[in-house]
């Protein structure tokens, strides 16, 4: 499997892509001494302002930085015009849908999505039924994952819109390059990422409940530090502004919601959450849950509290699901989709596990509900008693899983012990949408597969990140 070279081009083009040349130049003259040591302050620059993250079950797991890799990736910016678009679209189908799923369930009448996939999926709620919620938008904050196989062709991998994480490193990472490498930062055109917490905060103030003041109170709603993204929900309520909050914080009054502060109490407006639904109110969901806030459901429901993203929006997480996104695309919108899906068998269906069972050596196969590269085999890379073990969880719950081919993922050059090597990489960017529209942070989060030939670019997994930068062409 030969994957497309974004600094070279096809296999055998023999020449660097126009906008690699600078770059090229640089990588070519620069001493490999001198990102050896840049990449120890990148490494020191990290750890003195507490960037890490936690993956459960380690015992290391409150000192784990996510490795940054210094060569950055580059698109031109007729290519992101492309995503752009794309991007825009697809958030707005996906609002689109969740409002109707919701609301008036036009597109299960339709036979786009097949009811039981919607009823039966763990992130449905219930409780949402036929409730509204400001300006039918239930994703507020998107991260959208994709990947690219050629010079024109993007395909979107996942859908992350129930509280997608990932921005700041994407801000962190553009300030260790302007402070790494002031002169090649300064050589290109680069679009900015750093107007980023504005752009939220402003989309968080649109979405407020009618009747709030006009200048909202904010607060982000986290699990706490043993949460494994605290220290990005602690980095984004320091650069908006806004409280950061535990369950404990908050509390529910005739269906109004009061943050505690050293003056008293404090009604809040909006939260943006970073807590799953099933963790949000133990008097809705899991009795057991400590993390929540008793009765923050009735007030959300009373209209009185708005929560980003909306209760609910796992729906579209799902795997499955996903797999109809080009005909949720073409009903809520009447247009093609300009950002293509992986193709994907849907194991609930008897040929498509037939195939699949039989490819299984060939296949990607994930759970619907499935994150973070877990849960997940990659048939070219895993062992006979891996292949072995999924066949026996697909026999058992096929329609716990989706399978999809093995795509090349396009590779960027990045400094490795051995050097200056190609890696695969995907691109994870920020959409906002609020009252007064959609935007999209030029560029976004890529994550990169620091093994050799791995396609797995997840932190957790091993992977690691790159600062993404859009110049002019």
């Amino acid at each position: 499997m030969v994957a497309f070279d974004e600094m070279y081009g096809a296999p055998g083009a023999g020449s660097t892509r126009a906008p690699y040349e600078s770059l090229q130049h640089w990588l070519e003259t620069t001493p490999r001494e001198h990102f050896a040591v840049r990449r120890s302050q990148a490494e020191l620059f990290f750890r003195r302002i507490g960037i890490t993250f936690s993956v459960y079950g380690e015992a290391e797991a409150n000192e784990r930085i996510i490795p940054f890799d210094i060569i950055p990736r580059i698109l031109r910016r007729t290519e992101w015009s492309t995503l752009e678009q794309g991007l825009r679209q697809r958030v707005t189908a996906l609002n689109m849908f969740l409002a109707d799923v919701y609301g008036a369930g036009e597109c299960i009448r339709a036979g786009i999505v097949p009811a039981e996939l919607i009823y039966k999926n763990a992130g449905y709620s219930s409780k949402m039924a036929g409730r509204s919620v400001p300006h039918d938008l239930y994703v507020h904050i998107a991260g959208i994952d994709i990947v690219r196989v050629d010079e024109d062709s993007f395909y979107v991998l996942e859908d992350n819109v129930r509280t997608p994480s990932g921005v700041s490193y994407m801000l962190e990472n553009r300030e260790a390059m302007m402070r790494l490498f002031p002169e090649l930062f300064s050589s290109h055109r680069i679009a900015p990422v750093e107007d980023y917490p504005e752009a939220l905060l402003a989309t968080l103030q649109s979405v407020a409940p009618n009747g709030a003041p006009a200048s909202p109170t904010i607060a982000l709603l986290t699990p706490g530090q043993y949460n494994s993204a605290f220290y990005e929900h602690s980095f984004l309520a320091d650069k908006l502004g806004v409280e950061l909050v535990e369950g404990r914080d908050l509390i529910v009054l005739d269906d109004v919601v009061y943050m505690s502060t050293t003056q008293g109490l404090r009604r809040v407006d909006v939260i943006y959450r970073r807590i799953d639904d099933e963790y949000l109110d133990p008097l809705a969901f899991k009795e057991d849950s400590v993390l929540g806030v008793p009765g923050l459901m009735d007030a959300y429901l009373a209209g009185n509290v708005t929560l980003t993203n909306a209760v609910g929006t796992g729906i579209a997480d799902d795997k499955a699901i996903y797999s109809y996104m080009p005909e949720i695309i073409r009903f809520f919108t009447g247009e093609d989709p300009l950002l293509g899906n992986v193709p994907t068998w849907r194991c609930r269906e008897p040929e498509a596990l037939a195939y699949v069972l039989e490819h299984l050596h060939e296949l990607v196969v994930k759970e619907v509900n499935g994150s973070g590269g877990y849960g997940m085999l990659v048939g070219p890379a895993a062992t006979k008693a891996e292949v072995d073990q999924f066949r026996r969880k697909l026999k058992h719950a096929p329609g716990q899983f989706i399978a999809q081919p093995t795509l090349a993922l396009s590779t960027c050059p990045t400094f490795v012990s051995s050097g200056i090597a190609p890696r695969h990489v995907d691109l994870r960017p920020f959409v906002l949408s609020g009252a007064d529209g959609i935007q999209v942070v030029p560029g976004g989060l890529t994550r990169v597969a620091l093994k050799e030939a791995s396609l797995v670019v997840n932190s957790s997994q091993g992977g690691g990140t790159k600062d993404t930068w859009i110049i002019d062409d």
